[in-house]
């Protein structure tokens, strides 16, 4: 195949098709794919084929982080470009807009996403991107630490809504790889204390692999916070999570699970917490790559699996069928 792409028809229903090599049009590039991580919004539309409005109704490719190697240019693009390792974030917004303008740019009502209906995802040999988004990684990340640009932007952009400095106390509640993600980025922030929860054994000991606290999810623990990041989705979570919160403490939803929780009013009120939601991230990929390539955050650490394309499924099905495995990896030239 000249360009092996990962097609998602219907739930549980993924094809690999060779499709044409786009051509990069004005102002893009073409990007040789070399690493995709596998996302729960992939294994969520590989299941239901949908995520809220967002609805599978034709065949799409699927994967959002990624990273590769530029080998085509479109007009206004420098072909110095030609050769760069790249990063992708994979919105691009129209610029245009009221919160484009803003620097919101992350709410813009027009960004195309990969792997966001009707738009074609990167988990296939060759992609097209908008030049501005394909972010030159530092010489010493490999394509797999780059393509966890994507992830741990969520983590940088988390850290900035709740305003995480020197001396912070934060808890992160999830040690998924976001949660771990986000607690190593909440570290390299300025935070002290960082406690990470869970229900795994196995996600525990990652954390604690990381220099993390950890603790399994409900038991009972006194240890108050300034921030509490909720990574897991879970209500139980958020709803004890805050309850450990330091008065004027600040919360920030990153996990999606129930369309709507309880929330204890007296406690917000009492307290003064400020609760934040956020959606992907903005202005984040430079933040990422420069603390991957520090080592600040350690994509490998939460790496447990790599697949070639000709095994998307499995990569997809990995967390039903592997309770301790955290990232997985699609290699299109493995």
């Amino acid at each position: 195949m000249t360009n092996p792409s990962a097609v998602l028809y219907a739930p549980n229903d993924i094809r690999i098709e060779d499709r044409p090599i786009p051509e990069p049009g004005a102002g893009e590039v073409l990007v040789n794919v070399r690493a995709i991580g596998i996302c729960g919004s992939d294994v969520h539309y590989y299941e239901h084929g949908r995520i809220g409005p967002y609805i599978v109704e034709h065949p799409m490719v699927v994967g959002h982080e990624s990273a590769g190697v530029i080998v085509g240019v479109g007009i206004d693009v420098s072909p110095t470009r030609i050769g760069q390792t790249v990063a992708l974030e994979p919105g691009v917004p129209c610029r245009n807009c009221k919160e484009c303008l803003a620097g919101r740019y992350n709410l813009c009502p027009d960004v195309v996403f990969f792997a966001t209906p009707p738009v074609d995802g990167s988990i296939a040999g060759y992609v097209t991107i908008d030049a501005r988004f394909a972010h030159p990684a530092p010489e010493n990340l490999s394509f797999e630490a780059a393509a966890m640009a994507e992830p741990v932007s969520v983590g940088v952009w988390a850290a900035r809504k709740a305003g995480i400095t020197a001396g912070d106390r934060v808890l992160v509640t999830g040690a998924g790889p976001i949660g771990l993600y986000a607690a190593q980025v909440a570290r390299a922030f300025g935070a002290v204390e960082i406690t990470v929860t869970d229900v795994s054994s196995f996600r525990l000991e990652k954390a604690r692999s990381l220099g993390f606290a950890a603790e399994r999810a409900g038991e009972p623990a006194e240890t108050t916070f300034d921030v509490l990041l909720e990574c897991s989705g879970a209500a139980v979570a958020l709803d004890g999570g805050m309850k450990r919160l330091a008065p004027a403490g600040r919360v920030v939803l990153v996990g999606m699970g129930a369309d709507s929780v309880p929330i204890d009013v007296p406690l917000v009120q009492g307290k003064e917490l400020t609760i934040s939601g956020i959606f992907r991230y903005a202005n984040t990929y430079p933040t990422a790559l420069a603390l991957l390539a520090s080592g600040e955050v350690d994509a490998e650490a939460v790496i447990t699996h790599r697949f070639d394309i000709a095994h998307t499924e499995d990569a997809l099905t990995l967390a039903r069928r592997d309770p301790e495995s955290l990232k997985a990896i699609v290699l299109p030239e493995a």
